[in-house]
C-alpha cells in the first residue's frame, strides 16, 4: 500500500492505495491478441487495455494503481461479496476505479474494527457510451470497443471513478463487495484524515 498525504485547512488528507493483486478475478482489458479473453459481460465485450494507463495514475487528485501487466491474467474484481481487508484506520471515503454492464446501484459493507458494519451504496454508471447518472467522474473512456472476435472502433467503453462514505469516526477495517457480475472493481484507495 502507497500513502499519498495532502494537506488542507490544518487537515492532512492521507490517500492509500490499497493492493487489490490478490482479488482480481476478471479480465476486462484485452489487446488485439487476447480478445477472447475478455469477460466485461456475458458477450465477451472487454476495453482496450490502452484504456487504463499502467502502475499509479490520478483521476480528480485521487491517485489509482492500476495492474501493470495487462496479458498475464486478472485485471479487476468482478463483485461476488468479496472481503478486502482494508488499512486499520478512521477513514472518510473509499475512492473506487470501477465499471457496470448497465448502471448499478449496489449496498457494499463496511466492517470496522470494532465489529460493526455499516451498508453503504456503491452507484455506477454504464461502461457502455452514457453520461454520469449518479455524479461520478469520468476516469477513462476507450478508443474502441472489444468483442471475442473484432475491434469495434466506432463505439467506445468507460470506467468511473466513483466514492462511498465512511460514517463512523472508528478505524475500519474491510470492505465487503456486493454480489452483482456487472460490477467490476479496477482500483481502490482509502482517504482518511489526520
Amino acid at each position: 500500500m502507497s500513502q499519498f498525504p495532502s494537506v488542507s485547512a490544518s487537515r492532512t488528507h492521507v490517500l492509500t492505495v490499497v493492493d487489490l493483486d490478490p482479488y482480481l478475478d476478471n479480465v476486462a482489458l484485452t489487446s488485439r491478441r487476447n480478445l477472447r479473453n475478455g469477460r466485461m459481460n456475458v458477450w465477451g465485450n472487454s476495453l482496450p487495455t490502452e484504456t487504463v494507463p499502467t502502475g499509479l495514475w490520478t483521476v480528480g487528485g485521487i491517485p489509482f494503481s492500476a495492474k501493470a501487466d495487462r496479458d498475464s491474467g486478472p485485471d479487476n474484481i468482478r463483485c461476488d461479496g468479496q472481503f478486502l481487508p482494508l488499512p486499520a484506520a478512521p477513514a472518510e471515503w473509499l475512492h473506487l476505479l470501477a465499471a457496470s454492464e448497465r448502471r448499478c446501484e449496489e449496498t457494499v459493507h463496511l466492517h470496522y474494527a470494532s465489529g460493526a458494519v455499516d451498508p453503504e451504496w456503491i452507484r455506477v454508471s454504464d461502461f457502455w457510451p452514457a453520461q454520469a447518472r449518479f455524479g461520478e467522474t469520468l476516469a477513462a473512456r476507450s478508443p474502441a470497443l472489444h468483442y471475442p472476435h473484432h475491434r469495434q472502433q466506432d463505439l467506445a467503453g468507460q470506467l468511473w471513478a466513483v466514492r462511498v462514505p465512511v460514517t463512523r469516526r472508528e478505524p475500519l477495517r474491510a470492505l465487503r463487495l456486493p454480489v452483482n457480475p456487472a460490477l467490476h472493481i479496477f482500483a481502490l484507495t482509502v482517504e482518511t484524515v489526520r
